[in-house]
């Protein structure tokens, strides 16, 4: 796996655990971090984690070999 692969899928899981936070228990942690919802650095977490999100898409409908080529060195 890439690390802009990586990357994506961290953002993501920081954005499902946000979700789930808000869900759950009414507390958005980005917010509560940054500054509030129209803080600038928070509305760009909030825009890096919905770019990584539609990126994980893409990830979503590769093949398995795709995602994860072992090296010929490293079998």
């Amino acid at each position: 796996m890439s690390g802009i692969q990586r990357t994506a899928l961290v953002l993501a899981i920081i954005g499902a655990i946000n979700w789930g936070l808000i869900g759950f228990f009414r507390f958005d942690l980005v917010a509560a971090l940054f500054g509030g919802q129209a803080a600038a650095f928070s509305r760009v977490i909030y825009a890096l984690v919905g770019l990584a999100g539609l990126y994980c898409i893409s990830i979503l409908f590769k093949p398995d070999e795709e995602i994860e080529r072992i090296p010929e060195t490293e079998r």
